[in-house]
């Protein structure tokens, strides 16, 4: 079996188990969809002025976050696919074909990405029903893609590192717990990351430590637009090619501790 043949093969094998989870599928819209209504709504009601949100709506404002959430969670998650392998020993089975680990490891991460990219899919379809303000042109879908991809990479990275280091399903939920959430509270999902400098400096720069951030930023900027359709200057707190830089640097520095994980991954 050849590198590729393999690659191939593991990543036929997970995208054919998320499609044949269909709670699994639908509970990943309705959780944003959730948050959108709840959160968007809810705390959009209280907020008599939208200038604080460049003056959008304040569900309009944290629809980008809601994105970058789906591709969080389910990215993150995804590892916990490593412990259940590991427990009915598919993992050994994976292990003995002449494959080598970090092809087992990027079939894995791309496997996972695919699963994100379609609920990202579906969100960004229902977003251009709800959402007005929300401007999809080429340009602005390849570069919400194109961040939605690295962030997909760095976090399904992320799960299937912890995922190789756990035993058991209950220790990976609770440790994965302990980090997605800071990470996705801390990206400025849910509000503009310069408000913190005064207020809160050292929680600004957890933020933009965060990798989350950076594909808050670059979306936000490029999906949402003021009057006469002008880019909202306010969003653009990093700068698009920062933005690249940054989480395209994470999504390489966690490939290779991804890889690493797995070649010494014990059974």
């Amino acid at each position: 079996m050849s590198q590729l043949s393999g690659l191939y093969a593991i990543w036929l094998r997970e995208v054919k188990v998320f499609f044949r989870e269909y709670s699994r599928l639908i509970g990943s819209v309705l959780t944003p969809l959730l948050w959108l209504v709840v959160v968007g709504k809810g705390i959009g009601a209280s907020i008599e002025d939208d200038a604080s949100f460049g003056g959008v709506g304040y569900d309009t404002f944290i629809f980008p976050g809601i994105l970058c959430m789906t591709v969080l969670f389910q990215s993150v998650f995804y590892g916990l696919y490593i412990v259940w392998d590991r427990k009915i020993d598919f993992l050994k089975e994976v292990l003995a074909a002449p494959l080598h680990r970090s092809t087992i490891f990027l079939g894995k991460v791309l496997g996972g990405v695919t699963d994100s990219m379609v609920q990202v899919t579906i969100i960004v379809i229902l977003g251009y029903f709800i959402f007005p303000e929300v401007t999809y042109t080429v340009r602005s879908l390849t570069v919400v893609y194109l961040f939605m991809f690295l962030l997909a990479v760095t976090m399904t990275s992320i799960g299937l590192i912890i995922g190789s280091r756990m035993e058991s399903p209950e220790g990976f939920s609770l440790v994965v717990s302990l980090v997605v959430f800071p990470m996705y509270f801390l990206s400025g999902a849910l509000f503009l990351k310069r408000n913190l400098t005064s207020e809160a400096p050292y929680l600004y720069w957890a933020t933009v430590a965060n990798p989350v951030s950076y594909a808050v930023d670059a979306i936000r900027y490029t999906l949402l637009r003021g009057d006469g359709g002008r880019p909202i200057e306010a969003f653009n707190e990093f700068g698009l090619a920062l933005d690249f830089a940054v989480l395209g640097g994470f999504c390489l520095v966690l490939l290779v501790i991804g890889t690493w994980a797995f070649r010494t991954m014990r059974l």
